[in-house]
């Protein structure tokens, strides 16, 4: 404890900082017209949310309120809530939309065939546990540039409640304890795992000392006790233990960029969609999704919500949309990606033309159309009505399993969201080709889907979810049941989603947490698909209706939602 005592005296001080007085009131008529009665967060665990009302109260701004709950989400939601991972952040603040994209990068050393034997076949494992399988990671970066350009709070201020719960501990409630319950991969055993993050039983507290003492650092000297000094090192050390060593190196840390990049922003159905370009492919398959359903209205027509054939033509237009991303997507700093004719509404409506009506396409017939878990999401939006849309990632759940010593977090396995090799399905099935193979420096593709819609200036819902290659069907969908179908976010989160993704073939995805109806089932069997129960999602939002603020957490997991006056 000797070793912490300057830091948390240093700490105490910097926190005695007076935040800068907010003005509460419209700063403009576009302000007035933007302002909401009050803020609100739906996150996916109630420390989280607790941290971002403990901001907001504070006169704190949603940027402000999402830096504090990334933070915090990386003590108490420690299967997807993350140091060592990365992400994407849509933000909209003052009236203007920004992307913030800090997803991990390929060290300096990955090589394309870095996964394949001599055999030149993916060696099992390789890109998914261990140190070989982190990326650099970009959290603390990404964080650190949102609340620089927009934060209002000092920052020590926004990450005081992480460290109070990494320092102090926090009380482990019913769904953690069943997380940490569950028996980990295999692969796990060779890794440090356990020793820190051993079964809790619920109501008990989890205290991380060594993480606290990682986010005291960052909260006096600011990203750069990340990416420098003893973190640094301590991330080093760690790649060159275990039977698997990894190739992070002081260079890719102090080099490491996140990048602000002009977010998506396409009309459907009167509202402006703000969300993400790549390297997510999530943005692009959203509009996709949403501008093909909208071409396809009249075989929509009188078709009830998740019935047969609802299913039958969502899998329909999924098919073309991971035909699209599987050809064409990639890291933008690597590859160019032809993201307006990708969302072209003749090239969409195109598509839609495709969709047979009656059976399943032929798998292969549905090719790319242009010419020659564990992730984490929160949604928060201000009083002043800005909104930040944050989707942020290890990965698998908890990563690559490796925990770096002294420093008490987890690091990402995001290497294997890369294309290992062309046409090789990684671990949620996908397949990818040229553009998302790994290379150093690049960005692997991400399916990651921070979205903001707004109408005339004004927020009007908030969303994202984890869920890997799902992320942006269940968006897609919660969506579709708001606003094609008349349903409350409240019933829109509720009802089932279903999921297909060309590969494997004429396979409809079920959440563990709603299986089909067995007439649904049968009716789709009757018609060539087949069922194979897959994850649940975690979509957090916020609608806004008037300039009431209702956010509703996913009632599939341990979310929450608040609303803060």
């Amino acid at each position: 404890m000797r070793l912490f005592a300057p830091l948390a005296a240093a700490l105490s001080a910097a926190l005695l900082l007076v935040a800068p007085s907010v003005e509460a009131k419209p700063r403009s008529a576009a302000a007035a017209v933007r302002a909401l009665e009050a803020g609100a967060v739906a996150s996916p665990d109630q420390y989280g949310a607790l941290a971002a009302q403990e901001v907001l109260k504070a006169g704190g701004n949603a940027v402000d309120a999402a830096v504090a709950t990334g933070f915090a989400l990386a003590v108490t939601y420690p299967e997807a809530g993350n140091l060592g991972g990365g992400g994407f952040m849509t933000v909209y603040m003052d009236g203007k939309p920004y992307f913030l994209d800090y997803r991990e990068t390929a060290p300096a050393a990955a090589r394309a065939d870095m996964y394949l034997g001599p055999d030149g076949e993916l060696v099992e494992g390789l890109s998914l546990y261990g140190g070989l399988a982190a990326g650099v990671p970009g959290t603390v970066r990404g964080l650190a540039m949102a609340h620089q350009r927009f934060g209002k709070l000092p920052w020590g201020q926004v990450l005081a409640p992480a460290i109070r719960y990494a320092r102090d501990g926090f009380v482990v409630d019913a769904h953690l304890a069943g997380v940490l319950a569950d028996e980990p991969p295999p692969e796990f055993a060779k890794t440090n795992f356990r020793t820190y993050f051993a079964a809790h039983k619920a109501g008990t507290l989890f205290k991380q000392p060594e993480l606290a003492a990682t986010l005291e650092r960052i909260a006096l000297v600011g990203d750069r006790a990340f990416y420098e000094g003893k973190t640094a090192d301590l991330i080093v050390a760690q790649m060159a233990r275990g039977p698997v060593k990894g190739l992070i190196t002081k260079a890719d840390l102090s080099t490491y960029k996140a990048a602000w990049r002009t977010p998506l922003v396409a009309k459907w159905r009167g509202y402006d969609v703000i969300t993400a370009p790549p390297p997510s492919s999530g943005g692009i398959a959203l509009m996709q999704l949403l501008l093909m359903k909208q071409n396809l209205a009249p075989m929509f027509q009188g078709v009830a919500l998740n019935d047969p054939q609802y299913v039958h033509l969502l899998a329909e237009i999924e098919k073309r949309v991971y035909a699209d991303r599987a050809e064409y997507l990639g890291d933008p700093d690597f590859v160019k990606v032809p993201v307006s004719n990708l969302i072209d509404p003749a090239y969409v409506a195109r598509r839609a033309k495709e969709v047979d009506p009656a059976k399943p396409s032929a798998t292969k017939a549905v090719q790319p159309g242009l010419e020659k878990h564990e992730t984490t999401h929160y949604s928060i939006v201000d009083q002043w009505g800005n909104a930040v849309s944050n989707t942020y990632t290890l990965n698998g759940s908890f990563g690559s399993g490796v925990v770096v010593e002294g420093a008490g977090f987890i690091l990402n396995n995001e290497m294997d969201d890369f294309s290992a090799k062309p046409g090789a399905p990684n671990m949620f099935g996908v397949v990818g080709g040229a553009a998302n193979a790994i290379a150093p420096g690049k960005r692997p593709l991400s399916s990651m889907t921070p979205t903001i819609l707004t109408k005339d200036g004004r927020v009007a819902m908030v969303i994202g979810t984890p869920g890997g290659s799902r992320i942006f069907a269940w968006v897609f969908q919660v969506l579709a049941n708001v606003y094609d179908h008349g349903l409350s976010l409240k019933a829109a989160q509720a009802a089932p989603r279903f999921h297909h993704q060309l590969l494997p073939q004429n396979v409809i995805f079920y959440e563990r947490s709603g299986p089909p109806s067995a007439d649904l089932k049968a009716a789709l069997e009757a018609r060539g698909y087949t069922w194979t129960e897959s994850f649940s999602g975690d979509v957090e939002a916020i609608q806004v209706l008037g300039r009431t603020p209702v956010p509703e957490p996913d009632p599939r997991a341990r979310g929450v939602g608040l609303v803060v006056k």
